[in-house]
């Protein structure tokens, strides 16, 4: 028996540790590097890397995704991201500013940049899923050093092995019922809320259970990705409120359903690089042009969770409330069979018209 930390553990330290600014360390044979992400790093350990660097005489290099650079016109070599050489004389607002796009119109002309050409660029790619997974900016700043376990066990840094830290994070973490409760709804009295905590430690996703649905057909259900300024707030940027309260007041109406909520905001970037590309939209950029200047795709969530939870409820089959192509087409790969789609359009105002008209333009979605 043993109180060591697997895996999993160790990359919920490197989460926690990436968005507090501390880097953490990738380990393989021959060496491994340093990994820090570009939103959090302070001056101080950005000065440690640096003169780390420059003893070995490596390049310290920032990684940025294909959808970032493409905006940054620096050389993608490696296809889906490009790494950056971090000049000489380049301070904590050099990276700043090439990370995040919130002054790109006010100082459009950043480069030229340097980008690394050959060489493996596996370690920079993790290190990208690294501080996305913290819901930090997709730039991470990345120091391949022979001695990095050795500095790493001095430093007191979280070690992650490559390969483990490589497989572990390409699969969905298996969410684990924690506890579950009544409680009476304006949609229905007879609701029933249900906690899922993931392996991994990371987010919470909750079940809102209406009624008893029959186990042996399909349930009336509604993957909905949580969404604070649309669910809180009342926003009228989008249409997530009205399909909330919609998707529970049919479910209340036939008297059983199952709606999901999943903490994946802003199409799972998170709430803080959602206002990001909120001011972007202000900017005159439409929803996808503002995930891709900030580094991401269209849409980042993993509805994998989802049909996890629903076959550890015990459901199989889904009538699906839903506009997204998407979903069904995971559902379906994750065995969870769609008998049918339920249209849920609601919710349009003239603050969205444009924000809809993109997602069925670009997303697919069936507005």
């Amino acid at each position: 028996m043993s109180l060591k930390p697997d895996i999993i553990h160790l990359l919920g330290r490197a989460r926690g540790d990436l968005a507090m600014g501390l880097p953490v360390a990738l380990t393989r044979a021959g060496g491994g590097a340093l990994v820090a992400a570009a939103e959090t790093l302070d001056p101080p350990r950005l000065a440690a890397l640096r003169a780390l660097a420059g003893a070995a005489g490596e390049d310290l290099a920032l990684a940025v995704t294909a959808r970032r650079a493409e905006t940054l016109k620096a050389r993608a070599y490696d296809g889906d991201l490009a790494r950056i050489i971090v000049p000489g004389d380049a301070d904590r607002g050099w990276i700043a500013a090439t990370a995040s796009p919130e002054n790109d119109l006010n100082s459009p002309m950043k480069g030229p940049f340097r980008t690394q050409r050959g060489g493996d660029a596996a370690l920079h790619r993790l290190a990208l899923r690294l501080v996305k997974a913290a819901r930090l900016l997709p730039a991470a700043l990345v120091l391949p050093l022979p001695e990095t376990h050795a500095i790493a066990v001095r430093d007191g840094l979280t070690i992650l092995p490559y390969e483990a830290a490589d497989a572990a994070m390409r699969l969905s973490s298996p969410p684990h019922a924690v506890v579950s409760a009544r409680v009476p709804m304006q949609a229905s009295t007879a609701g029933r809320v249900h906690v899922f905590r993931p392996e991994d430690g990371s987010e919470e996703h909750y079940a809102i259970e209406i009624g008893k649905p029959a186990r042996n057909e399909p349930v009336l259900a509604r993957l909905h990705s949580a969404c604070f300024t649309g669910d809180v707030l009342g926003s009228l940027k989008c249409d997530c409120g009205p399909q909330l309260r919609a998707a529970l007041a049919q479910m209340g109406a036939e008297g059983a359903g199952v709606l999901l909520y999943l903490n994946q905001e802003g199409r799972g970037i998170g709430l803080a690089n959602k206002m990001r590309a909120y001011a972007l939209q202000d900017q005159g950029f439409d929803t996808v042009e503002a995930n891709h200047r900030l580094g991401f795709e269209d849409d980042e969530r993993d509805f994998r969770i989802g049909a996890g939870i629903l076959s550890r409820m015990g459901f199989s089959s889904v009538r699906l409330m839903t506009n997204n192509p998407a979903k069904i087409a995971m559902m379906t790969r994750c065995g969870i069979d769609v008998a049918e789609r339920v249209p849920l359009i609601v919710g349009h105002t003239a603050q969205n018209e444009a924000y809809l008209a993109t997602k069925a333009r670009k997303s697919g979605h069936l507005l």
